[in-house]
């Protein structure tokens, strides 16, 4: 009878009430307080939203970046919106640059740092029409030849510098309407977009020539992600989740990718983009090829040492820079921040 009292006992039940509504109190503060402790961060890719940077978009949509304890907001880029000035000027923690461009910022003083090389073989090449009867850089020796603005011009003329050319440069948009039009003799392409393109424009990829930079000898890697010097002193933890989230938002887009390119197309129709699903999907394997296979078979997100090294010595023999400094100060590592 004591027994069942005291189970039973309205005092004993509302004891248990109180019990049950003080967890769910803490527990609601836990998950609140879990909420307040992400970090808020800005990152910038090249440009707009497309499966060359679906690795970000990834993990941003699955939570990835969160789970690391980071609120992440991806910023626009493109029309006068550039990476490299959005770092400097504070307003993004984390950008994506060429290795190029970044050699280059650091000669003029800019405090970037390299946290990881997300593409380490060079998916540059110079497509003309076999009908032009160019098939080497010799070739292209008073040609017109289309060549983007900026720093993303900087490897094509040091490979015409390299075998002591002069091209007609005409600058090129971010179509290859121009060179389908005739108005180029050559055009730079990406392995990964421009020259799907063009074949999905109407021209088979066997009525093409191509000198494609890795085939040169130029191995000049492109995406890397970067920070300023100072925001990594600053929070080191914050870069090292970045890094891990960004590849593993990579490594599930790789592994689902369907999904990962309903995820791109989803941004990309918000950024009000034109989708073309078969020419993201294109992109998206070639990316695999890119990230998965290094020049030197490297790990995912590490820059060799010996591209950084040859892409220095190359842009300061061609005039581009002054110098450019030790890879231990350019390149970030995890393992060398906490000795």
């Amino acid at each position: 009878m004591n027994d069942m009292w005291h189970k039973n006992h309205p005092e004993r039940r509302k004891g248990s009430r109180v019990v049950v509504a003080l967890f769910l109190c803490l527990l609601s503060f836990s998950l609140a307080a879990e909420e307040m402790i992400l970090k808020h961060a800005t990152f910038m890719p090249l440009w707009s939203p497309q499966a060359q940077f679906a690795g970000y978009y990834v993990a941003l949509d699955k939570g990835i970046y969160a789970r690391y304890g980071i609120s992440l907001k991806i910023l626009e880029s493109g029309s006068g919106n550039f990476p490299d000035q959005a770092l400097k000027g504070g307003k993004a923690d984390f950008a994506i640059l060429w290795l190029t461009t970044a050699i280059k910022c650091r000669a003029t003083g800019m405090k970037l740092v390299n946290l990881a090389q997300i593409i380490q073989k060079s998916s540059l090449m110079l497509v003309s029409k076999k009908s032009a009867g160019i098939r080497t850089v010799a070739d292209m020796d008073g040609k017109k030849v289309g060549l983007w603005v900026g720093d993303l011009s900087i490897p094509p003329l040091v490979l015409f510098a390299k075998h002591h050319i002069k091209v007609q440069t005409v600058p090129q948009s971010h179509t290859v309407n121009l060179f389908l039009r005739g108005g180029i003799d050559v055009a730079s392409a990406m392995w990964f977009n421009e020259y799907h393109t063009i074949y999905s424009s109407g021209v088979d990829f066997d009525e093409l020539n191509v000198v494609s930079f890795s085939g040169e000898g130029m191995n000049f890697p492109e995406d890397g992600i970067y920070t300023m010097e100072l925001g990594l002193h600053k929070d080191p933890a914050l870069a090292e989740a970045f890094v891990a989230a960004s590849l593993e938002g990579w490594r599930y887009a790789f592994a689902h990718p369907d999904e990962a390119l309903d995820i791109v197309i989803k941004y990309m129709r918000e950024a009000k983009v034109p989708a073309n699903r078969v020419h993201q999907k294109w992109m998206l394997d070639r990316m695999r090829d890119l990230l998965m296979t290094g020049s030197r078979q490297e790990p995912p997100g590490h820059l060799n040492e010996q591209d950084y090294g040859y892409v220095g010595r190359v842009m300061q023999g061609a005039g581009l820079i002054r110098n450019y400094p030790d890879y231990n100060d350019f390149a970030w590592r995890v393992d060398a921040e906490k000795k």
